[in-house]
Formats: C-alpha cells, sequence, structure tokens
C-alpha cells in the first residue's frame, strides 16, 4: 500500500475534477500570479486563513539548479536583508495557495520562507484529477536525491537574496513533512526542522532508499514533530518506534520532539480541507515558532 497515497486522500471528501476543478485553480493562479503553478486538485472549499501581503514582498522566483530553472513561491519582509530562512515543502499537490499562505505566514513573523516547485520535473500536480493516477505518474518518480539537491539550490539562492542561511529552518507536510526529517539528515547548515504529519517508516525503492526511522544516527538538526492520534495512514506505532530510536542517537535526535494532537486527523493544518481542526492547527503553529526560536533561527 502506497503511503504517500494513503495521508494525502485521508482528509479529502469525494470531489470532482471537472469544471469546478479548473474554476478553483484558475482563481488559485489568479492569487499567486499569471504563470505560477497553482494545485486546486484537492481544494474543497477556500483556505480559512488570508494572510496580508502588507510590508511583504510575495510570489514566483527562479531558482537555478545546475542549469535547471526550478519555479518558487517566496515571502520575505520588504526592504530587509539577513533575515532568517524557512524552506516550506508542499504536499503532493504542490504549491497552490495554502503552501503560498504558509510563507506569509512566515514572513509576517520575520522570515524569508521559500517554498520550491519539486514535483517540476515530472510533471504538474495540476493537471491531475485523480490522485492515484498524480501518485503513479510524478510522485513516485520524484528522487529523494533530486529534493535534496533542489532544497540545497533553495538556501543559495536565499542567501544571495536577503537570507542569512546561518539561520537556517525547515517545515513541511505531509509528503512534506517526511522531506523534513530527511533534510535534518542531510544539510549540516540547518538549525530546526518541523515535520507535519510525515511518514517515518516506508518501502524501499530507488527513488526512496532510506526513511526517517532509518536515518535518525544522520539527524543534524532537531526536528519537532506534529503528528494526529486520529490519522490512519500514519499508525502511532511508527511515531512510538521513532521516539525510541531518537533516544538512542545523536545530540540532534535526542533534542527532537513530538506533539500527538489526540483526535487530530491526517492534514489538520490544511485549512483548505476538510481536515482541518483549527484548535490543533493554531497550537502546532505557535509550538513551531517557539521551536525556531528555541533553536537560534528567529
Amino acid at each position: 500500500m502506497n503511503h504517500n497515497l494513503i495521508e494525502d486522500t485521508q482528509a479529502l471528501l469525494g470531489g470532482r475534477a471537472g469544471d469546478a476543478v479548473a474554476t478553483r485553480r484558475t482563481a488559485l493562479k489568479a492569487a499567486l500570479g499569471v504563470g505560477y503553478a497553482a494545485s486546486a486538485m484537492p481544494i474543497m472549499a477556500q483556505t480559512a486563513i488570508k494572510t496580508p501581503v502588507t510590508g511583504l514582498v510575495s510570489g514566483e522566483v527562479t531558482i537555478d539548479v545546475n542549469g535547471f530553472k526550478m519555479p518558487a513561491y517566496r515571502s520575505a519582509p520588504a526592504g530587509k536583508t539577513g533575515l532568517p530562512v524557512v524552506l516550506v515543502i508542499s504536499e503532493i499537490f504542490g504549491v497552490h495557495e495554502y503552501i503560498a499562505d504558509v510563507t506569509r505566514r512566515l514572513a509576517q513573523a520575520g522570515y524569508l520562507a521559500i517554498a520550491p516547485e519539486l514535483f517540476v520535473r515530472q510533471g504538474d500536480p495540476t493537471e491531475y484529477g485523480e490522485i492515484a493516477k498524480l501518485q503513479a505518474e510524478i510522485i513516485s518518480k520524484v528522487p529523494d536525491a533530486q529534493v535534496m539537491g533542489d532544497l540545497d539550490a533553495a538556501v543559495a539562492w536565499a542567501g544571495a537574496n536577503g537570507g542569512n542561511t546561518d539561520k537556517l529552518a525547515i517545515t513541511g507536510f505531509c509528503w512534506g513533512g517526511r522531506i523534513t526529517w530527511l533534510y535534518a539528515a542531510h544539510q549540516p547548515k540547518l538549525k530546526a526542522g518541523v515535520a507535519w504529519y510525515g511518514r517515518l517508516v516506508g518501502n524501499t525503492t530507488p527513488q526512496n532508499p532510506a526513511h526517517p526511522l532509518a536515518l535518525v544516527g544522520k539527524l543534524k538538526a532537531p526536528v519537532l514533530g506534529l503528528y494526529g492520534a486520529a490519522d490512519t495512514g500514519i499508525p502511532l506505532d511508527t511515531v512510538d518506534k521513532m521516539k525510541a530510536e531518537l533516544a538512542q542517537g545523536p545530540a540532534a535526535a535526542k533534542a527532537s520532539e513530538f506533539v500527538v494532537y489526540p483526535e487530530a486527523p491526517h492534514a489538520f493544518h490544511a485549512d483548505y480541507r476538510p481536515s482541518y481542526r483549527k484548535a490543533a492547527a493554531d497550537d502546532g503553529w505557535q509550538r513551531l515558532l517557539a521551536w525556531l526560536k528555541r533553536n537560534g533561527v528567529a
């Protein structure tokens, strides 16, 4: 059973891909800017949170990755440099309005936040009306090594565009939650990670040769894991296994923590989906901000 598919379909209620999807996609592209990829497939309602752009610079940028032009959405306080940097990693649906708004929330808190389009070489999630097909034709073909390289390029871009990469963090949701753990085992400059309901175990493949549980010994920064006890795609016993492994790991592993919200389902932070749980989402967000400050990112 594919865990990405399980995780990113937990909160979706039936929905049709026809004209309604096209309309939502058009609206999101208009909100994000002409030409900006905006996945609308999973959206069941408007985002609950609308972060103002007042005082911010927000929009699409292009990041060079060894000659490949990778699009990304970035938000930052206008006119400021030396900003702490947060990478924002999307679900399997790509960088749409919810993810863009997360970057604006972080920018309003004083960060340069960047959400790279990590699936762009394999395809465009906005073209898919079926999650299983999206998973099979795009997501399963994205190599972890490619993602790590893309994120390193995003960090380099940030350093050249007003960011202080000595104050570097990452946060991600579902698919991006898993990537958060992986990047914490990859990037020595990272100071903190916040993983929202990312899977911890799974089958190994050439594209995904290792999962977070197997990488605890390589963690270079502490990670805060925010998970839901009602998430049927991520069994709590895998969280328990991760906790036990972290307790035996290096300093960054021992400094990592989990918060499990008793009644929260998968994707409880996703305010555009029926899975949204405001109390858990708000508490998790405050914990994220405190975690970044505690670990020297703010």
